[in-house]
């Protein structure tokens, strides 16, 4: 399951205080109590996505990559206008109804982490967060059996964590060829709040889409390729989800509007 060292990338554990492996002598007794809230993203503007949920994330997040330049640049969830914020956790922690959640988000407080070069076994290692609020050693569902063996909710958490880790393989080489087929440019996103055309205004910068132009003017062949790989689907599922930025900004204005009445109610 875990062996007493692993490597974890700084970018995948930003919801996470205190990420250790998983050891079945360490964590025997730790169990996990269902906790609700999901305060620990409350502060994250946006978040890794990979293309396998570009489907249903597209209906509610803008998915957009973001990267130092194209070749670079890897697909998000854009959840905040503002740094540190995630617009669709409210202050008790609840995550907007009847809206899509990135598996980066739902895995946690789980994580595969890279096992140092010359360990046995696979590729990846399992931490948990010890930070997080829901472990306990009285209360929840335990991780492993009395015998040691895997709980159910540990077997079903790392077969989620084993899904994700092969959605995201999948996902760079879609990056490949949109790198390889120069689809990407790149796109400011500009806004401006209210009617006011003095008001304060926010840029986006940094950020890529894929050119609908560039993916038109393909040839046959590379159509064809790329619609054989899933490319187009993912490409077009990006497209469509760039309206949300108009229900993002909807977002904002609540917010604010929201921590307006708040200041006034309290002067």
């Amino acid at each position: 399951m875990a062996g007493d060292r692993g490597v974890i990338n700084v970018a995948e554990v930003i919801f996470y205080e205190h990420p250790v492996p998983l050891n079945r002598t360490e964590h025997k007794d730790l169990r996990l109590k269902s906790a609700p809230s999901m305060k620990f993203a409350m502060n994250t503007h946006s978040v890794p996505l990979t293309g396998a949920e570009f489907g249903q994330a597209a209906r509610d997040l803008m998915i957009v990559f973001a990267g130092t330049d194209a070749a670079n640049a890897g697909p998000i969830a854009l959840l905040g206008l503002r740094q540190n914020e995630n617009l669709y956790v409210d202050e008790s922690g609840q995550w907007a109804s009847n809206t899509y959640i990135p598996a980066f988000v739902r895995r946690y407080p789980f994580v595969l982490g890279e096992k140092p070069p010359g360990q046995e076994g696979g590729d990846f290692t399992v931490f948990l967060d010890e930070g997080y609020a829901g472990f306990n050693a009285t209360d929840g569902q335990r991780l492993f059996n009395e015998d040691g063996t895997d709980s159910e909710l540990l077997t079903n958490a790392v077969g989620f964590l084993s899904e994700f880790q092969q959605n995201i393989e999948r996902t760079k080489s879609f990056m490949r060829q949109l790198v390889k087929h120069e689809l990407l440019e790149p796109r400011n996103v500009q806004l401006r709040k209210g009617s006011d055309e003095s008001s304060p205004g926010i840029t986006l910068n940094g950020l890529f889409v894929i050119s609908e132009e560039k993916l038109r003017a393909l040839d046959e062949k590379v159509t064809h390729e790329l619609l054989r790989e899933g490319v187009l689907a993912w490409a077009y599922a990006h497209m469509l989800s760039l309206n949300n930025i108009d229900r993002l900004a909807q977002r904002l204005d609540a917010r604010e509007r929201a921590e307006a009445q708040a200041s006034t109610a309290t002067n």
